[in-house]
């Protein structure tokens, strides 16, 4: 199994969340964020006085598959989730050692 998180744009997470279910994820996570990658924030104008925006928002989407789904879903979160200007997002892909549902003792691919 593997974990795929994706830092995304906001406006484009119930597009990441409808290809997702698509591609048969059962269930995601979802963590607004700030951060900055390259672009390392922007200037903006308010009111007059010009102040930098270093920590954009963001919006993370968790979402564990089996080993066979990763290229599926990753391939659905570009499609979804790609406007092609700076600050699309990352994705990265660990792999995940074990998982137990608490409600039932299930463990690893039963309790995705």
């Amino acid at each position: 199994m593997k974990q795929i998180t994706a830092i995304i744009k906001p406006f484009k997470l119930d597009e990441v969340r409808e290809a997702l279910a698509e591609v048969g994820a059962s269930g995601l996570t979802v963590t607004e964020v700030k951060g900055f990658g390259r672009q390392k924030g922007h200037t903006e104008l308010y009111r007059g006085a010009e102040y930098v925006v270093d920590f954009l928002p963001k919006v993370k989407v968790e979402v564990v598959v089996k080993d066979e789904d990763v290229e599926r879903s990753i391939d659905a979160i570009l499609k979804a989730a790609k406007t092609g200007k700076i600050g699309d997002g990352k994705i990265f892909v660990t792999p995940v050692e074990q998982v137990i549902r608490i409600r039932t003792g299930e463990e690893d691919e039963a309790a995705v």
